[in-house]
């Protein structure tokens, strides 16, 4: 398969765990900036950067690529979509400002694991009706569409995405680990998905002040294990819990888990529910544009 295809002819598969939300109307940049914690204000039309919505005590609500359509159209790619809820919260806080937050669920989201002609990096390329983002990393050439339906080929495609995002450091968040854990905890600075230089908005307080002071204790690691590992299971040393599986994804033979750990561990086998963890290395290359972070 040639490493370039026609957008055309593509064979994109469907990501049915994805949903497009839209920000529309004349305060929806305004909104966003105020809102998230990246800098939406620093993207131009025709670009898209990873964000967060934290809640106020600096806890990530969610994790997504936000499109800069024009300055009073965004869309968030969210990934694990919980339904309802996420537009819902999000509305509470739009007031008198001139913007509305909806489902698109006109919009399907899919997804190739090779390159195309048009875009790269963190500009959106457009072809027809449809909008591709470059997603690839060390692991290998991927990329995103946003709108005709797809095919969808079931489990097996979804899984390797999603293994895809866990071994470049984009924690795949279930219900059960939202409102838990901060930008750092979540390394989410390795997608730039967040600033500290910014303006106010929700956790932007607590954000800056574990930034600035140096307070960051704990981050991300990828683990390997050939039982099958679930969020939320504690992983230990020595019968001590050490930490917390936040994201997972079981294979035929293995299965891969994002972990919340000290930066500084005590040594020895790290391990959960008595299997032991294999450490390996976090891919880079999947972080776009440059945040406030640094």
């Amino acid at each position: 398969m040639s490493d370039n295809l026609p957008i055309a002819t593509a064979p994109y598969n469907a990501l049915p765990d994805h949903a497009v939300l839209a920000l529309s109307g004349i305060d929806a940049c305004a909104f966003a900036h105020a809102q998230f914690a990246n800098d939406v204000v620093g993207l131009a039309p025709g670009q898209w950067q990873w964000n967060c919505w934290l809640s106020a005590k600096g806890r990530v609500l969610a994790v997504f690529a936000l499109l800069m359509r024009k300055h009073d159209e965004l869309l968030l790619i969210v990934p694990d979509y919980q339904g309802a809820s996420l537009p819902l919260a999000l509305q509470r806080f739009v007031f008198r400002r001139k913007v509305t937050v909806s489902l698109r669920s006109d919009l399907s989201v899919s997804g190739l694991f090779n390159t195309v002609d048009e875009g790269a990096n963190a500009q959106i390329a457009v072809f027809g009706e449809d909008l591709l983002l470059d997603l690839s990393g060390a692991g290998g050439p991927r990329s995103l569409r946003i709108g005709k339906a797809a095919v969808d080929s079931g489990e097996a495609f979804s899984r390797r995405w999603r293994e895809y995002d866990l071994r470049h450091g984009l924690a795949r968040l279930p219900a059960e680990q939202l409102d838990r854990w901060t930008p750092q905890q979540l390394s989410l600075d390795r997608l730039h998905a967040y600033s500290v230089k910014k303006g106010c908005y929700p956790g932007q307080e607590i954000v800056a002040r574990t930034h600035f002071l140096g307070k960051a204790k704990r981050a991300l690691a990828l683990f390997e294990s050939t039982s099958t590992l679930t969020p939320g299971e504690n992983v230990t040393v020595a019968e001590r819990n050490v930490g917390e599986l936040v994201s997972t994804v079981s294979g035929n033979q293995a299965s891969l888990a994002l972990a919340v750990l000290p930066i500084d561990r005590e040594p020895g086998e790290l391990q959960c529910s008595g299997s032991a963890l294999q450490e390996i290395s976090l891919l880079p290359g999947l972080g776009r544009g440059v945040s406030g972070s640094a």
